[in-house]
């Protein structure tokens, strides 16, 4: 059986992204046999320089306990002491501790899945097969050109290096299948969970109640609009704008969303989200309109629709040209007055789930065919 070594942009944590369902499902159906996660490494000083105070426990390695799962699951988080300008050598050293760690798990020759560029380093120090799975074009982010610069170095070393390479939106699929051969596997909702409608949770702020449930991110979310609309929907309702999850902002920008009564409440764990879903008067993405937002394939595209709610979003894929009655596009002009409107019509909770919603068991079974494809392969890199 198969083991991965997967290089992740996120910490495996309660708030589940696409990599944990994907792996979570891979053990579950007895794809893989074990798993070692490398999540980002700790940054103290990044940290620091953004006014939080680093987390300097919990790095090293770690066994993550999956339920109704045979394989095994480990985690391993890397620190970083200095910026790559005074520490060249640091991507090299964090890439042959994972080898370290992966050879104390016994794996010999695991398939290696990279989701972050930085895990080009992996694939140069090791030569093991390698997926590419492409989850954020990071190279159409506003990053300094120095970043954008090693960013392009990275990928175009996977892209010609890696067995096989995965994009999770059309968008990208067609962008870098004009480098090379690349497979579309989009994101997708975990459809069990939202058949039955839960308890409101005890947490949500009470009156009318407008949700934005995601990483509060300057890279996807305007932060204007959020103010804005925030604004208009009290004048115009007398209700609140919520925020449900990690918000990595520095506190200045925090400051100015509570000012205008946006309710910031942090993470919760992803098995709770449907509640709080279901329980929203509407569901909003105000997402900024740049090239990077437009190349995503937000989940909450799919969790949203599985919720069944009043859906108003700022036109960015998983939104635009989506047939269902529940989900407005709005430009940002008149995006706060679309949500006040959304309120102002209340729709109730209905069961009927579209049969175009797709699950994740559904892209388990796409990623299993991939990763065994790749394992049965010599190992040869594409031409």
């Amino acid at each position: 059986m198969t083991d991965l070594v997967v290089i992740s942009l996120e910490v495996w944590d309660e708030v589940w992204r696409r990599n944990q369902h994907l792996v979570s499902g891979l053990l579950r159906n007895g794809s893989v046999r074990r798993v070692l996660f490398v999540e980002p490494p700790v940054d103290a000083l990044h940290e620091v320089r953004r006014q939080r105070r680093p987390r300097l426990s919990g790095t090293g390695l770690r066994r993550i306990k999956l339920p109704d799962a045979d394989g095994e699951l480990w985690a391993l988080r890397p620190r970083k002491s200095l910026p790559r300008r005074l520490d060249p050598r640091g991507d090299r050293r964090r890439a042959q501790w994972v080898v370290t760690a992966a050879q104390r798990l016994g794996m010999a020759n695991p398939i290696l899945w990279v989701n972050d560029p930085g895990g080009a380093e992996h694939l140069a120090l090791t030569g093991w097969r390698a997926l590419y799975d492409i989850t954020d074009d990071w190279i159409l982010a506003n990053r300094p050109s120095s970043e954008l610069a090693r960013l392009r170095r990275q990928e175009a070393h996977l892209l010609a290096r890696c067995g096989e390479v995965v994009v999770c939106s059309p968008t990208m699929a067609r962008t870098k299948s004009a480098q090379r051969e690349v497979q579309l596997i989009p994101n997708g909702v975990d459809l069990e969970l939202y058949r039955t409608l839960r308890p409101r949770p005890s947490d949500l702020p009470s009156g009318p109640l407008a949700l934005y449930v995601g990483t509060t991110h300057r890279d996807r979310v305007d932060l204007d609009l959020l103010r804005s609309s925030a604004i208009t929907l009290k004048e115009r309702t007398g209700g609140r704008l919520a925020l449900v999850g990690p918000t990595p902002l520095p506190p200045s920008d925090v400051e100015a969303l509570h000012a205008t009564g946006v309710v910031t409440m942090g993470p919760r764990p992803s098995e709770t989200v449907p509640a709080y879903l279901q329980h929203a008067d509407v569901l909003i993405v105000p997402h900024v309109l740049t090239e990077f937002t437009a190349s995503l394939d937000p989940i909450k595209a799919y969790e949203y629709r599985a919720a069944r709610r009043p859906v108003v979003a700022t036109p960015v894929p998983g939104f635009i040209r989506v047939i269902d009655p529940l989900v407005t596009t709005a430009d940002p002009e008149d995006f706060p007055a679309k949500v006040a409107a959304s309120i102002n019509s209340p729709v109730p909770w209905s069961g009927d789930l579209p049969d175009d919603i797709p699950s994740w068991s559904q892209r388990v079974g796409q990623m299993s065919r991939v990763i065994a494809s790749l394992w049965e392969s010599d190992g040869s890199q594409p031409t």
